[in-house]
């Protein structure tokens, strides 16, 4: 067919501008074809025989060229649409009638293209309300919320529909008051609602996390009579989840007549973002059928609350159970190999991702290299960032340079971070987060000092707490005093935990016990389950020898169960991993160890004696 930029298609000459469509006689073999490629997903070869048509003189029927704008619509073709709609002009039909006028109009936005949508509504002699609605779904679709709200005020009537999509529209767009509004003007009107009035709501309720809101809402469902809906009990469930009430969400759970798998994905997904694994595990076991989400919910909990190893084991019974992974499987297996630091677990991980076939997402790759680079292979980290084709987010920068900052490359992170902005790539509030530590773990005072201002002064975000605590933790550690309190005391935000956190840091490494114990005890009022201010204050009397008051805050720390996480040790031997915690009596070669530490412990105390004795 000829280009649509300057079509060449010209009416047969014994044939009248006006042709018509073969009403009277069979549909022919040529049109039936047609349809049968579409239908056989073969799109582009049915749109290009429109051409063959068009000069034999025949004419789709509308019901055909609907059927056709709804393939290209739902393949997200636009090329084939719009040879479609030139092939609608060209027919006769410049201002096609309103069935096919409609379908134009949904085919354009499903493809993208509101601009061309808009062009068709305008030109549309008559429209009906489906028309003002496809207008609206459409722009609300594409986030478009403020031409969805001029259009919807310009509608001469409106049903439920109308308002669902403007409900559902702000929610999605996370303007959750202004949904709300629509919301509550719905309920007032005459128009009446229906169970996907409460979508938008329910949304709206996950967004915002308010237990009030949401007993709001599950009431309104229950009193609307719609609790039988396994969709909207089971968003109800989740919105529970989300807030954190898991108990309400196992009530209403318990509640449901029938429960599908989204339920007892949601209820399981629940379970294990608030670190309940034994419970998400019980109830995953109980699943009658399992999809790939609630495998990867149960991965996912798992590798975040550090139990790599259980991660790791539940993907390979994933896979002989031939379930097929998704980005965010593989994503949160390579999150479970960082967390115990198996490179070969790790590779095996990348490994399956390659034999699965699947393009990588930038979450994934950021994946990649973090385990890589946690796992101590930094150089597997660079080639992976290498090898990634599009590197226009700032995730995969992000990550690359926070992996150079762990292993103390901190030149080479103010290099990257150059290169970053170089390829047009916009640095973000969490990129300055990175920088910082970088230069603070590198000593590089001048950089961090310029880089903290050109935050404001070139990109134009606003310094946060973190990126105090940042700044704070660069010039304590240079030894800059001085600057360091005048950064404190000029702060815009109040000093949190943070802050003050990395200023203890800062007094443990210069000694300043007298500012250290000052601030050690301002932390412990102001987050007395955290263990790091006790922690320190501990140590900082065990160096003044005062014992008793270290004493009297291990005591504290108990009478308040706080607990200090225990730090483990990871060694690789022979392809297998091993832990080790401080005072380990569990690995099973313990007195080997010990014995070899206290050969190596006697070594170095002989080597001591020598070299004092020597001087």
């Amino acid at each position: 067919m000829p280009s649509l930029s300057s079509p060449s298609l010209t009416l047969p000459p014994k044939l009248n501008k006006r042709l018509l469509p073969n009403k009277h006689n069979k549909p022919s073999c040529l049109v039936q074809s047609i349809l049968n490629l579409c239908s056989q997903g073969q799109l582009s070869q049915a749109v290009s025989s429109l051409d063959l048509l068009f000069r034999k003189g025949i004419r789709l029927p509308t019901k055909s060229l609907a059927f056709l704008l709804q393939h290209c619509g739902d393949a997200r073709s636009l090329r084939e649409g719009k040879w479609v709609h030139l092939y609608l002009r060209l027919t006769g039909f410049k201002r096609p009638p309103l069935l096919l006028a409609n379908h134009l109009i949904g085919m354009y936005f499903k493809c993208g293209d509101e601009v061309d949508a808009r062009k068709v509504f305008d030109k549309m002699f008559v429209r009906n309300l489906y028309s003002w609605n496809n207008m609206l779904s459409g722009y609300a679709k594409m986030r478009n919320l403020k031409e969805a709200r001029s259009l919807f005020d310009k509608m001469p009537e409106r049903d439920v529909v109308s308002w669902n999509t403007m409900v559902i529209g702000y929610a999605q767009s996370g303007d959750c008051d202004e949904a709300l509004r629509f919301y509550r003007e719905l309920r007032r009107s005459s128009v009446g609602f229906n169970e996907f009035s409460f979508a938008g709501v329910l949304t709206v309720c996950v967004k915002m996390r308010e237990w009030e809101l949401i007993r709001q809402a599950h009431g309104q469902v229950l009193v609307a009579g719609f609790l039988s809906n396994v969709v909207l009990s089971s968003s109800v469930v989740d919105a529970y989840a989300k807030c954190g009430e898991m108990a309400d969400a196992r009530r209403l759970f318990d509640e449901m007549a029938v429960r599908d798998v989204l339920a007892w994905t949601t209820l399981v997904s629940g379970y294990a973002k608030w670190g309940d694994m034994k419970s998400a595990s019980e109830f995953f076991d109980r699943m009658p059928e399992k999809n790939p989400v609630s495998w990867t919910s149960m991965i996912s909990g798992y590798a975040r609350n550090g139990l790599g190893h259980e991660a790791l084991a539940l993907f390979a019974e994933m896979m002989l159970f031939q379930v097929r992974p998704d980005q965010f499987t593989f994503s949160s297996c390579l999150c479970a190999c960082a967390s115990i630091a198996s490179l070969k677990h790790g590779k095996q991980i990348h490994a399956s991702l390659v034999r699965s076939n699947l393009r990588p997402n930038t979450i994934v790759v950021s994946s990649l290299i973090d385990m890589y680079s946690k796992c101590g292979n930094l150089g597997a980290g660079r080639q992976v960032f290498k090898l990634m084709g599009d590197k226009q987010d700032t995730v995969l920068w992000n990550t690359m340079m926070s992996a150079l900052a762990q292993h103390g490359h901190g030149t080479e992170t103010l290099q990257m971070f150059e290169d970053m902005v170089s390829s047009g790539v916009k640095p973000v509030t969490t990129t300055f987060v990175v920088i910082l530590n970088a230069c603070s773990h590198s000593g590089l005072v001048q950089e961090g000092r310029r880089l903290f201002k050109s935050m404001t002064d070139d990109y134009g975000i606003v310094p946060d707490e973190e990126h105090y605590a940042c700044l704070i933790d660069l010039l304590g550690r240079a030894g800059c005093f001085d600057e360091l309190m005048n950064q404190l005391e000029n702060m815009p935000c109040k000093a949190g935990g943070q802050v003050w956190s990395a200023l203890l840091g800062v007094c443990r490494i210069h000694g300043n016990t007298e500012l250290g114990r000052k601030v050690a005890e301002y932390l412990i009022e102001l987050e007395p389950q955290s263990s790091a201010p006790y922690v320190l204050l501990s140590s900082i009397y065990a160096e003044e020898g005062r014992w008793e008051l270290v004493e009297k805050v291990r005591r504290l720390m108990d009478e308040r169960h706080v607990r200090k996480e225990r730090a483990i040790s990871w060694v690789e031997v022979e392809s297998r991993v091993h832990a080790f915690t401080v005072s380990d009596r569990l690995h099973p070669l313990k007195e080997e160890i010990y014995s070899v530490l206290k050969q190596l412990a006697d070594q170095m105390e002989e080597d001591a004696s020598v070299t004092n004795a020597e001087n």
